[in-house]
């Protein structure tokens, strides 16, 4: 357990730290090479973690192609202007509808997406509107917390859904009918906590006559019109490969290279540039941090969880689901949802699948809100501190957790009702 525990956390330490630009990926495929070199796990479980995670990571790695599309004929650009000028002035409808777009955006095209596209579109049309630091410290902040707390809804809203939809065999509209309250009730949770918390530090106006006409950010109308159209041919084909039980990594990434292909024909996009850019690093994170934490399965890590669920589920529904949630949330935020989604999934999976199905859910709820409660919590969150970072905005640790620790817990208390 302890040499388990030493190659995780030393891993995780330079997943966060990143020592002169050593990235993600390429720390976690280490850790993995060390946990196999000390036998904390072996080529079997090698095996096993990739038949895990393959199909949510080349999932992922399409939306994330296909989210980069989208801004690059400017999609999401125009989104954000069109939420902004719907606000006529008003400070707090802004704030509502910015929030709705990001829960949006993280709905079709992941946490990660919106951390990764939304952010630097926000930070420049909030400098554009001549906003003081602590409004647009508000909106970041906000935009931020609703891209994981509204990453529930569909099993593409999110990397740990994937994994999970494919550990248990759920369907894309199984867990969409399952997911489809609590996820409703996490926005509007959100929508109201956010308000109350940073309410006067929104301005009461803002002049949104600077900003320019939607229709003038758009670089390609044509892909322009089509993305509209190959958006709902693509959902289409989430339900037909639920229906015909087909990997959802066969329509996410395969779709996206079929909307590359599109806009390469069209000029909008350089393919190659596109694919350079794409994170694939995140493949080598998912399968290498992967193969780390279940050293800490072999380590007996996921017995002790399943112990503390089973005593859960023995006192009652209510405290089980809460229970099971706050628990994936807590972990979650101390060492990152990732490596958490799998040890609560095998240790659902110990205690019972067949008649807890709620518990799989509460757990997806706790490990995509939970980590909103620290920086590491989840790669959505390292991503958009990296993004803001780079763009010269530096948000700490102590600021970040003085929100993130009071916010939280209401939502995620609120969501997990929505199970009941």
């Amino acid at each position: 357990m302890i040499l388990a525990f030493s190659v995780f956390l030393t891993t995780l330490v330079f997943v966060i730290w990143q020592p002169k630009g050593l990235q993600i990926g390429t720390t976690a495929v280490i850790g993995a090479i060390v946990a196999l070199t000390l036998g904390v796990v072996d080529f079997d479980d090698v095996i096993t973690v990739t038949n895990i995670v393959w199909d949510a990571t080349l999932a992922f790695i399409g939306i994330i192609i296909l989210s980069m599309v989208l801004d690059e004929i400017g999609f999401f650009e125009w989104a954000a202007i069109k939420m902004a000028k719907l606000s006529k002035g008003s400070g707090n409808k802004m704030f509502v509808y910015i929030l709705l777009l990001g829960a949006l955006v993280a709905a079709f095209f992941a946490n990660d997406g919106a951390a990764l596209i939304l952010t630097p579109i926000l930070l420049a049309k909030m400098k554009y509107l001549k906003m003081k630091p602590l409004p647009i410290f508000a909106f970041l902040m906000a935009g931020g917390f609703i891209g994981d707390s509204a990453s529930n809804p569909l099993v593409i809203s999110n990397l740990t859904n994937i994994v999970t939809a494919g550990y248990f065999d759920i369907g894309f509209v199984e867990y969409a009918k399952n997911m489809f309250l609590p996820n409703l009730l996490s926005i509007f949770a959100s929508i109201v906590v956010l308000w109350i918390y940073f309410r006067k530090d929104i301005p009461l106006s803002v002049d949104v006559d600077l900003l320019p006409e939607a229709s003038s950010v758009i670089k390609n109308q044509t892909m322009f019109k089509l993305s509209w159209f190959f958006l709902v041919f693509l959902m289409i084909g989430y339900f037909i490969g639920d229906y015909y039980d087909l990997p959802i990594s066969l329509f996410a990434l395969g779709g996206a290279l079929i909307f590359l292909a599109i806009a390469n024909h069209y000029k909008a996009v350089k393919p190659m540039v596109t694919m350079k850019a794409a994170p694939w690093q995140v493949v080598w994170f998912s399968i290498g941090l992967y193969i780390v934490v279940y050293g800490l399965k072999n380590a007996g890590l996921t017995d002790i969880v399943a112990s503390w669920i089973e005593m859960l589920t023995h006192q009652g529904e209510a405290v089980a689901i809460i229970g099971t949630g706050f628990l994936a949330a807590i972990i979650s935020s101390i060492m990152n949802n990732m490596p958490t989604i799998m040890i609560m999934d095998i240790a659902i999976d110990q205690v019972g699948y067949a008649g807890n199905e709620a518990l799989v859910y509460a757990n997806i709820l706790g490990s995509n809100l939970g980590p909103k409660m620290t920086p590491i919590g989840s790669l959505a969150t390292l991503l958009w501190l990296h993004v803001l970072a780079q763009k010269g905005v530096k948000i700490g640790w102590g600021e970040y957790m003085k929100v993130g620790l009071v916010i939280t817990p209401p939502v995620l208390l609120v969501a997990l009702l929505g199970l009941l």
